[in-house]
Parts: C-alpha cells; structure tokens; sequence
C-alpha cells in the first residue's frame, strides 16, 4: 500500500525533476503556451503530481488544508480529460509559479510531519 508520505515523496521528486527541466530548457510562458513539444514535455509530470495528491487519504488532506491538493489533483483531471480544452496560460502559471510554490509546500510539510501521521 502506498502511504501520504510516499506519495509526498514522489510529488517532490517530479516537481524537483519538472522544474529542473524547465530551468535548463529555460521554458517561457510563450513556449507552454504556443509550442506542442513544450505541451507534451510538462503534461506527464503534471498528470503524476495531480494523481498522487489526487490519492493522499482524506486524513491527511484534512490536517494539511493550507495546501492546494484539490486544485492540484483537479489540474490533473482537467489536463487529462481536455475539458472544454486546454488553457495554456492557466497552465504557464500553474508550471512557472504554483509549481515551485506547491514543492516547497510540500518538502515543509513533510519537514514537519512525522512518521505515523505521514502513514508510514
């Protein structure tokens, strides 16, 4: 079984991987915006984070509300399911600020949890 602190383990490690490849890529907004190669490129790591915050038990989610796992998970099902199709620039923010946000967020939280709480 997977547990909370394996899952916020592997959010941190796409997000670290996610923006590492933006950084040495040096994606702009324009580029998400504009060129499908880019799209493709940061679709699957945003698909993985939204799943794994997606699938954080209802526990957890509860006692952490001060981060955006709903919004994160809904991305998620919005990216895949193409509803109404794609905003990239929604998308462009999401992956050039909330992202970096939302990683920190979650290394703090898993800085400051402990074991048992984290489901281990």
């Amino acid at each position: 079984m997977k547990t909370d602190r394996y899952r916020l383990e592997r959010i941190l490690e796409i997000g670290s991987q996610l923006q590492d490849v933006v950084n040495r890529r040096e994606i702009t907004a324009e580029d998400v915006e504009n060129n499908l190669e880019t799209q493709w490129l940061i679709t699957t790591p945003l698909f993985n984070i939204g799943e794994q915050a997606n699938c954080l038990s209802e526990v957890f989610v509860s006692a952490h509300p001060e981060a955006p796992w709903t919004q994160i998970a809904g991305l998620r099902h919005r990216l895949v399911h193409n509803y109404e199709g794609t905003n990239w620039s929604i998308i462009s923010t999401v992956l050039l600020e909330e992202i970096p946000a939302f990683t920190d967020q979650v290394r703090a939280i898993l800085d400051s949890i402990s074991e048992e709480e984290a489901g281990s």
